[in-house]
Parts: C-alpha cells; structure tokens; sequence
C-alpha cells in the first residue's frame, strides 16, 4: 500500500533536505525521514549546494550530515563565492564548554561501549566552575553557566532531555567541530588561564563555521 510520502514529488523532498541543511543538521536520530531522504538524493543535494560554494558532509556511522562553506583557492583567478555560512565568535565560557564537553565525549568514546553520552547538568556547571573569575554568589554562577548551556544546546551540540530537564545529551556532530589539535590548543590556554597566567577570559575565540555551527 502507498503511503502519503510515495506521492510527495521528489523535487519537494529535495528542496526540503536542502532548506533544512541550510538551516542546521540533519540528524539520524532525530529526523529519519528526512535522514533517508538525504541518502536517496545524496548526489543531487551534492550539486546544488556545490552552486552555493557548499559542502555536503554526511558522517553515516555517527548519523548526521550537514554543510560547509567551501574554502576559496587563493591562486584562482575566478571571484569568490560570498560566504552564506558565516563564522562566528564564541564566547570564553561557550568555547570552555565544547571543549569539556568534546573531551568527554572522547572519554565516553574510548571507555564505554554505548553511543549516547548523557550528563548531568550539575556535573557540568562544577566542571565550568573553577575557569570562571570568582566573585559572584554560588548561585549566580550556576545561572550564569546554565544560560552557557542553553547556548551550547541553541548552537546544535548538546540536547535538554524532556524528561528530566537536569541532564543533555551531547550530540555526537560536536566530533566533527572539534579536532584533536583545536582541543589541545584551547586546552593549554585554559591551562595557563588556570594559572593565572592569561587574561580574565573574556576574549572571544572564533569557532569553526557556522551552523556550525553548520560545520
């Protein structure tokens, strides 16, 4: 028997896995029609957003796909391409939180054999609590960190569960955001600002692009 989607016009299900890309990810667990969507017009949804200066980057084991703002070649004699994802600058306590949360998701990785990695928002906001300058009432802070969360969550890498609003679940496309060498930089800065050795962190320390947090 049909089903109302076998009569959806391809071209609709194209523009929709398009438009939805553009707008953020598009993620296994999350979105599973559109998710097989993307898969049976991969290559089309490649051309297109390749017209754009776009990137499709589709992880299938970990389940999630977005794009990314093709680099422009220097040496080329064409113009370039205007940027349509656009970079943003992080906060010092945003960009403190992807880098706890991407080690522990390595951590998580290495040691446990489950895929989902959830954690208690209360862990988190003790782990944030000695890289934030002093001064402000216990409680304060554990709003300030919180309203850091939501950001984090507003930007695509973690996920508030309805359930039990005390704990996210950190979404694995943070893996494809954060690498190995970007960690180990940020993590010595925040080793020497641990030390009192760097300013009081409120420079903002540019992420990688858009929608990223699209990348």
């Amino acid at each position: 028997m049909a089903t109302p989607n076998d009569n959806r016009p391809t071209d609709n299900r194209l523009s929709v896995v398009l438009v939805t890309l553009l707008r953020g990810i598009i993620a296994r667990d999350e979105q599973e029609e559109r998710w097989q969507d993307l898969l049976s017009l991969e290559h089309a949804v490649r051309d297109h957003a390749a017209v754009l200066g776009l990137d499709l980057v589709v992880v299938l084991d970990e389940g999630y796909a977005f794009l990314r703002q093709r680099e422009s070649d220097g040496d080329s004699d064409e113009e370039p391409i205007p940027r349509l994802v656009n970079r943003r600058a992080l906060s010092y306590p945003v960009t403190l939180l992807l880098a706890i949360l991407r080690r522990k998701l390595a951590e998580h990785d290495a040691s446990s054999g489950e895929l989902r990695l959830v954690i208690e928002t209360e862990e988190m906001v003790d782990a944030v609590r000695t890289f934030l300058p002093p001064g402000k009432t216990e409680a304060r802070m554990s709003d300030q960190i919180m309203a850091h969360l939501r950001k984090v969550a507003d930007l695509g890498f973690i996920r508030f569960l309805g359930n039990d609003p005390g704990k996210f679940e950190v979404r694995r496309i943070l893996k494809a955001f954060i690498d190995a060498q970007w960690l180990l930089e940020l993590e010595e800065q925040l080793r020497g600002y641990a030390e009192g050795r760097t300013s009081t962190g409120e420079n903002a320390s540019e992420a990688t692009d858009g929608e990223d947090e699209n990348e």
